[in-house]
């Protein structure tokens, strides 16, 4: 089986197996022993450890799992997964928003509109993302976009990948609350069919701002949240150290989600995480938009936002019998 690259203590025992393969590999190589059986057998082992092991992650696991370095993000996707891509900036009024992209592009020939957060995968890039914290510019620019898909009746397609919306001051001087606001508001009753993806983290408003979709999605190994284990944990029990607790209890995991009625589904990621295998997570994610955009096209326009906006006024009320 493939190489499964380990970078977290919870895939320790993984780990250990990847080592002893590696020595035996080295001791047939010196003896020129056949040791193919010794071989076969602990591949087979890593394999149902694998399986166990991913299929059984915590909470707090997955959030790590989300945070993974090499994992795939906005622009990732859509060099995967688009024919083309054009970019557009600017929100016209402040500035162009580096932590969030969007613009237009084609899907085997099928034209949409893009938009996503981009964290960046280097210190130099995330700065200048970032951390994919957006300002308010960001949420407008995202809705400037969605407007222009609306007015060439172009279906719109989200990536969340964020830790929030920037806090600093100078975003709420410029009206942080009310730009995220606005776009739930436009999101809501946009006349074109929306697709909303958690590829990575969903934190609080900061996600929401760009998550307000006929479908809503999240990745195997993502979580969504109206606030990090982190920051739970140091507001509950005025510490960092209960994080993996706060995990459990926010029921963040694409489980949990769709289970609460959250979310419209889960997408399955390649064993280990999207990063081990980046093209086959982007192929998946293909497939789901197309299947998905197939099927919005056929609804009528009325109907598909009624049938939106029933969807998210549903979720959290207690019918009493």
């Amino acid at each position: 089986m493939e190489q499964i690259k380990t970078s977290f203590d919870f895939e320790k025992p993984l780990a250990d197996l990847m080592q002893q393969i590696e020595k035996v590999k080295q001791v047939a190589d010196k003896t020129k022993v056949d040791m193919s059986a010794t071989l076969a057998e602990l591949d087979e082992k890593v394999a149902t450890t694998s399986k166990s092991l991913y299929n059984n992650l915590t909470g707090w696991q997955k959030v790590q799992m989300s945070r993974h370095a090499e994992r795939p993000q906005t622009l990732d996707y859509i060099s995967m997964i688009c024919d083309d891509f054009i970019e557009l900036h600017g929100d016209r009024t402040v500035k162009d928003d580096k932590a969030i992209i969007g613009g237009f592009a084609t899907i085997d020939g099928q034209t949409v509109m893009i938009i996503g957060h981009q964290k960046g995968k280097n210190t130099k890039e995330r700065q200048y993302r970032n951390f994919g914290m957006a300002n308010p510019e960001g949420y407008r620019k995202a809705l400037r976009l969605m407007r222009l898909a609306e007015k060439f009746n172009k279906p719109v397609i989200s990536f969340i990948d964020t830790m929030g919306a920037y806090p600093g001051l100078e975003a709420e001087e410029r009206g942080q609350g009310e730009a995220i606001a606005r776009n739930l508001l436009e999101m809501s009753v946009l006349r074109v069919p929306i697709l909303c993806f958690v590829v990575g983290e969903g934190a609080s408003g900061g996600a929401l701002g760009i998550g307000i979709g006929d479908h809503v999605y999240m990745l195997e190994h993502t979580w969504y949240s109206v606030i990090s284990p982190e920051s739970c944990s140091s507001i509950l029990w005025r510490s960092w150290d209960f994080k993996e607790k706060a995990a459990e209890c926010l029921k963040l995991t694409s489980e949990d989600m769709f289970k609460n009625k959250l979310i419209d589904g889960i997408v399955r990621e390649p064993l280990g995480g999207a990063h081990q295998n980046p093209e086959l997570m982007g192929e998946t994610l293909k497939k789901q938009i197309l299947k998905d955009l197939k099927e919005l096209k056929k609804v009528n326009t009325d109907k598909l936002i009624a049938t939106r906006i029933d969807k998210f006024c549903s979720m959290g009320v207690v019918n009493e019998a």
